[in-house]
């Protein structure tokens, strides 16, 4: 009777081979697994506490800017915001309309594998169509009367990508430390502000994009002065 010829290649590391490293080194390879992990989640979360003072600064430093905006936008943004939290809180939440932001996203870098994953967390596919869609239409009227709603829309969307990014990073299983939680938000946090700051300087010439940044870094740094003083000064 012939012998059946194996599909394995011989190069390929078997159960044995996993077997005979566990007991050479006497530490099953589950293990070795659950420590690495639980490395990576705490220099994640290392990670994650350095991203907060840029959470801070990029914070403060857009609402320094958006003083500079006239006083119906600012009244229509914060409106914006505001109007979103009321029917996510109050009436339903509006995941379905997100959910498709995500698939847009997805569809767009499919090119890319790496950015399939991320871009729907840190773009906000709503907010930037909506900047795209206000410079189309300045290219036929320059009315001022309808920006009014289209910052009311930007501060409904971004607030809509803001939620639910968080709400989606905070259910994610086998977060250690809600590590994953911590830099990963802090991160789409910074980069959705930031994608704020660059349309709204598009819209306004008295939003500084510059400006925003040099005030943010100047904020974050004042921070990791202060703590490094208190710690080995």
């Amino acid at each position: 009777m012939a012998r059946k010829k194996s599909n394995k290649n011989k190069d390929d590391f078997s159960a044995d081979d996993l077997a005979q490293l566990e007991a050479a080194f006497g530490v099953p390879s589950s293990k070795i697994s659950i420590f690495s992990g639980k490395l990576f989640s705490l220099i994640k979360l290392a990670l994650g506490i350095c991203l907060l003072p840029f959470v801070y600064a990029v914070t403060v430093s857009f609402f320094k800017e958006s003083d500079l905006l006239e006083a119906i936008l600012r009244q229509y943004f914060f409106g914006g915001i505001i109007s979103f939290l009321v029917v996510y809180l109050f009436i339903f939440e509006p995941r379905l309309i997100y959910n498709k932001g995500q698939k847009i996203i997805a569809a767009v870098f499919r090119f890319f594998a790496p950015l399939v994953k991320v871009a729907p967390y840190l773009l906000p596919i709503y907010t930037i169509i909506l900047f795209v869609a206000y410079a189309i239409y300045t290219l036929v009227n320059k009315s001022f009367e309808p920006l009014k709603y289209f910052v009311f829309l930007f501060g409904f969307t971004i607030a809509l990508h803001l939620v639910f990014s968080a709400k989606s990073l905070r259910l994610r299983q086998g977060d250690f430390l809600k590590a994953n939680y911590i830099f990963g938000f802090s991160f789409v946090y910074i980069i959705n502000i930031v994608v704020l700051a660059a349309g709204f300087t598009f819209i306004s010439a008295n939003f500084s994009f510059i400006n925003f940044c040099n005030n943010s870094f100047q904020a974050a740094s004042d921070i990791f002065g202060a703590v490094f003083r208190q710690l080995f000064l």
